[in-house]
Order: structure tokens, then sequence, then C-alpha cells
């Protein structure tokens, strides 16, 4: 693989992990980066592991919190109750992203326009969602009730439009329904954990006669980058939320959008095939 590839597979991999946990869009960020690179992966198999890259990092961080709540599920109800929240959260996405993973990748993600369009939509919308001036009742993932949880879920599913943001979707509809921004971020890190390793186990799946590693070195490369700037967000996205909010995000949104929008009409246009092959399933 040439020098060429080596450094978009950086690219790319740094470009998943910095924004996989952000309410910002991965997919948009590595779709239009990808649309502007040419970079093509043959059976998804760069997409699928630098995706598993950032599904190793968010485990790694929560590693200690993951083990306490594991070994306390015999005797605490309370732990038994957030993986029940967990669970259902993730329900809707497992069911609506199973049926229609056919629709989304060979039509959703081979259309950037939208996916620059809904950057700038779900950045307005981030925006001004940030501005409301909330009550929050919810301020611990730990206590969050069942029924919130499932329409947290329902949120998700408006991610699979790309450009939306899983992040960014469970977190406008965590604050609209009474949480504090802290507590909304770090739900959206645990119904992460399901659904991005839902996705990756059904991409898998659905490419596994496709699957090469013909290319290792461009896959390490892409994978390591993306695990390393992961940890690197997902430690410190808590603190940042929590004293500056979700607005920074929501510019972030709109000025990539417009940008994205400028490129698709100036830019020589790439193969919209080797573009969605980048793309994680939901």
């Amino acid at each position: 693989m040439a020098d060429q590839s080596i450094v978009s597979a950086l690219v790319l991999g740094l470009i998943e992990g910095l924004t996989e946990f952000l309410p910002v869009s991965s997919t948009a960020h590595v779709l239009l980066a990808g649309q502007f690179l040419g970079f093509h992966s043959p059976g998804n198999t760069f997409a699928v592991l630098i995706q598993l890259g950032a599904i190793l990092a968010i485990l790694l961080v929560y590693a200690h919190r993951l083990t306490s709540i594991a070994l306390a599920l015999p005797n605490s109800e309370k732990a038994r109750h957030f993986v029940l929240t967990v669970l259902v959260a993730f329900l809707p996405a497992a069911v609506i992203g199973a049926l229609a993973h056919g629709f989304i990748k060979s039509v959703l993600f081979e259309t950037p326009m939208l996916i620059c369009i809904m950057l700038i939509i779900g950045g307005i919308i981030l925006l001004a969602v940030d501005k409301m001036k909330f009550q929050p009742k919810y301020h611990d993932v730990m206590d969050y009730p069942l029924s919130l949880a499932f329409k947290i879920g329902l949120f998700q599913c408006i991610a699979m439009i790309p450009g939306t943001s899983r992040s960014g979707a469970t977190i406008v509809g965590s604050l609209l329904m009474g949480t504090d921004k802290r507590s909304a971020a770090e739900f959206s890190f645990f119904l992460a954990m399901p659904t991005m390793l839902g996705a990756f186990v059904l991409d898998l799946y659905k490419n596994r006669e496709l699957i090469s590693f013909d290319d290792g070195a461009v896959i390490a490369v892409g994978f390591i980058a993306a695990f390393v700037t992961a940890i690197l967000v997902v430690r410190s996205l808590l603190d940042f939320v929590s004293s500056r909010g979700y607005a920074p995000f929501a510019y972030w949104r709109i000025v990539i959008g417009v940008v994205g929008l400028l490129g698709l009409l100036f830019w020589p246009s790439q193969d919209a095939t080797a573009v969605a092959a980048l793309a994680p399933a939901f």
C-alpha cells in the first residue's frame, strides 16, 4: 500500500477517534474525509477495524466502573437496574439497525450532500438546546428510569441518518427529558458500548466473505490512531461539557457542514461506493 494510503489511514483513524464520542457525527467526518481523500477499503475492513479501536478505548477507560457494576449485580438492585436501562435504550437501534442495514448503507451513506445538511441542522438544534435553561431532574446515570432510557434509545435511532451523530442525538434527547449535561454525556458513553459493538458485529457478519487483511499496515495505523485519540476524548469530555456545555461542538458541526457543502461543489467528485465503504452500520 502506498505511503499516501498510510497517511490517509492515519488521518481517518484520528478523525474516528476524535469524533466518535463527540456530538459532531464521526460518520459524517469520516465519510467526508474519505470523499475528499479518495480512500477506498475493499470489504469495509478498514472501517470495521478502526471502529473496533474506538470501542476498545471506551471499554478500557470505563474498565474499573464496568467491573464494579458487574461484581455488584448479584447483590445490588441499583446495578441491575442500570444494566437494564442501558439494554432498554439500546433495543430500538438494535432492531431498526438490523432491519434497515441495507438501506442505510446503500442509500443514506452514499449521499454526501445529505450528510452536510444534517451536520448543519444538527448543529443548530444542539446550539438551541444547549442555550435552553432546563431544571434537570436526573443527575446520576445509575438513577435513570427505564422509560427515560427507552426514549433516549429512540432519539439514538435518528442518528441512522448520517451526519446526525449518535452521541448528539442521545445527548439532545437526554437534555430535553430532564438530565443534566454531564450525565447526558456519560449515559451516551455507556449506550455507545452495546451500540457500537452491535454495529461492529453486524458489519463484520454482513461483510464476512469480503473481509481482507492484505493491507495490514494501513489497518494497524488507523486502528491505533482511533484507539489512542478516543481514549483522550473520553477521559476529558465530561469535564469539558460540565464547564463549557455543547455550544463549541454545535458551532463546529455548522462550520464543517458548510465547508463540506462548498467542498462538494468545487472538489472533484469521488466514487460514492468507495466513500460508503468507510461507514459503520449505524
